[in-house]
């Protein structure tokens, strides 16, 4: 790993962008760990108007990464993604001064808008700088974002200790620092090939260089010119990864609750969680990523990720409630096949959200494609507080059968349109 971070597909331009997504995550670890306790006990909100701002936050992010493509369509990406950084500064800054709650749901919105757009804008640099050595990026991507995490939730720890509003408000200033430096970092790099519209010349045959004039899957030769709003299988697609990413909400919210309101495992596992997936994902993701090469291969392995999840959920609902340690080690099993679901689950949505989509269109393709983990993050809550938990292991169990049948449904659909992309045999 510190040999491919140290020549990544992509090169210096790569580099620079790995290092500033790590210290990006760094910066959004502080405040995903501190957030809460911060608006409970500074602004002083009640659980009903933070449950409000949350959600309204999580919905103004489904919108950020369609609106990240189509911008991306139009103007380089650099400044953008310097845009869409500077855009969570200001916002950060202004819950230092801004008490009113009417203008804090504006500026929750904006910063979840904002750091939708940054990764899917990140995703197509990677797709222009890394080639088809994406997959290989895509993985010490997640591997220094998983670090930044990590970092940053110890650093809001030390903090969360002092407890003072005004060490609250250093945890936000230095989410705010990272910000900057990020938006630095990206200014240093080159524009990847292919800024705007990604319309190559035709070559001898019709067709244009690897990478930039084929069609892509499913592609007409109007494909450049359409929306992907309008392309029903690709949207297919980006519908059924929506539940293909619920792996996110059983570690953050699923497993805790589960622990906390159904067994007697101690509260002090909960923590651990988070730690072993951060573990997995940073020496495992490469290792991943390199037996899924292709879009074929890719396709393949969604069914693995039913598998994984299903697994997740049968163990959840075996968890013993009233046996505190055996109840401990089936719930960090299941953490750990969850964990698995999302090593798979990233390079599978990843490769196919690019594959999939129409070469010369990619931009507003893949931001649409962004939809799936923003609309998961706002309905997976619910669905697992909502109806999921409250069966029972019943729940759990039609959760994870209901997640490897639609696997199943989105390798064969992929499948499908990749085969119907191939060219024809030659007579």
């Amino acid at each position: 790993m510190i040999g491919q971070l140290r020549r990544p597909p992509g090169g210096r331009d790569a580099r620079i962008m790995l290092l500033g997504q790590l210290l990006d995550r760094t910066g959004t670890g502080v405040w995903a760990a501190s957030s809460v306790l911060f608006f409970t006990f500074v602004v002083g909100l009640d659980a009903g108007r933070l449950g409000l701002m949350l959600g309204i936050g999580a919905v103004a992010g489904i919108a950020g990464s369609p609106l990240a493509g189509h911008l991306a369509d139009r103007y380089p990406v650099r400044p953008l993604l310097i845009a869409c950084h500077l855009l969570r500064l200001a916002a950060l800054f202004a819950m230092l001064v801004v008490t009113r709650f009417e203008l804090l749901l504006l500026i929750v919105a904006l910063t979840h808008l904002g750091d939708r757009a940054a990764k899917t804008l990140e995703m197509l640099f990677a797709t222009r700088v890394a080639g088809e050595r994406r997959a290989t990026y895509q993985a010490l991507s997640r591997s220094a974002a998983n670090a930044g995490y990590a970092v940053g939730a110890g650093i809001a720890a030390i903090g969360l200790a002092v407890g003072t509003r005004g060490a609250y408000e250093v945890l936000i200033l230095g989410n705010a620092l990272s910000f900057l430096v990020a938006s630095v970092l990206v200014w240093r790099t080159r524009e990847p090939h292919g800024h705007g519209r990604l319309i190559a010349a035709a070559g001898p045959e019709g067709e244009g260089p690897e990478g930039e004039g084929g069609a892509g899957p499913g592609a007409t030769p109007s494909a450049a010119r359409r929306s992907p709003w309008r392309d029903r299988g690709y949207l297919r697609f980006v519908l059924l990864d929506m539940p293909l990413n619920l792996d996110d909400s059983l570690l953050n919210v699923g497993l805790p609750l589960w622990l906390v309101h159904h067994t007697d495992a101690p509260h002090a596992v909960v923590p651990a969680f988070l730690a072993l997936n951060t573990v997995l994902v940073v020496v495992l993701q490469l290792a991943v990523s390199a037996k899924v090469g292709t879009a074929r291969q890719a396709a393949g392995a969604v069914g693995w990720y039913g598998l994984f999840l299903f697994a997740a959920c049968a163990l959840l609902a075996l968890t013993p409630a009233h046996a505190p340690w055996a109840a401990t080690a089936t719930l960090l099993g299941a953490a750990a096949l969850v964990t698995a679901a999302e090593l798979v689950r990233s390079v599978c949505s990843w490769e196919l959200a690019v594959s999939l989509a129409p070469q010369q269109a990619r931009a507003s393709y893949l931001g649409v494609a962004g939809i799936s983990p923003s609309a998961q993050k706002a309905v997976g809550p619910l669905l697992l507080t909502g109806a999921v938990m409250a069966a029972g292991p019943a729940g759990w169990l039609a959760l994870g059968a209901g997640v490897a049948g639609l696997a199943l449904v989105q390798r064969r659909a992929a499948l499908g349109r990749l085969d119907a992309a191939l060219p024809a045999p030659a007579v």
